[in-house]
């Protein structure tokens, strides 16, 4: 357990260190929905729909957001936040070519690191990476277990929560 914390504590300190900027980058792309005429879209694939649910449901619900549906209509005023495991997610990927092709400024968090190989960031306005790319213990066959995908989003939401309350309140 000891082992666990540490490693959790190591994570997120990371994503603190490593994506201060572009969490305050995302929010202030998501602020532009609320502080116009849009919505702010929250689509979560695999298993990261937990920071939508949150945002929808949470002790303190996110000002604007609502679920993406396939399907759905989304606006040029609109500002979706993609949020995925790996980059690599095909309905991720999916849905940011909409995007992308009708100019709709998004977001994205996924695991992995920007670069030229990670189209999904190459896409995105705004791109988070947890950094997690295997997991934080190893186990008795050498492999890595633990991969807590959807701690670290909810953890950059709330960092990102912040920072849109901050700058939505003003208006």
């Amino acid at each position: 357990m000891k082992m666990l914390t540490t490693q959790i504590g190591g994570l997120l300190q990371r994503i603190v260190a490593n994506e201060d900027s572009m969490i305050e980058e995302t929010a202030r792309l998501l602020a532009q929905a609320t502080i116009g005429e849009g919505r702010v879209i929250f689509a979560g694939f695999n298993g990261l729909d937990a920071v939508t649910e949150n945002a929808l449901q949470g002790a303190e619900q996110f000002c604007g957001a609502v679920r993406y549906r396939v399907g759905m209509e989304i606006s040029s005023a609109d500002r979706v936040w993609i949020l995925t495991r790996f980059a690599t997610d095909s309905d991720a990927l999916e849905l940011a070519h909409v995007l992308a092709s009708r100019f709709i400024p998004f977001a994205t968090l996924a695991a992995d690191k920007p670069g030229e190989d990670n189209e999904l960031a190459t896409l995105s306005y705004t791109y988070i990476s947890t950094g997690l790319m295997k997991g934080l213990l190893p186990d008795e066959d050498g492999g890595r277990i633990v991969q807590p995908h959807a701690l670290a989003a909810l953890f950059v939401y709330e960092a990102l929560k912040m920072e849109y309350d901050d700058m939505v309140k003003d208006d």
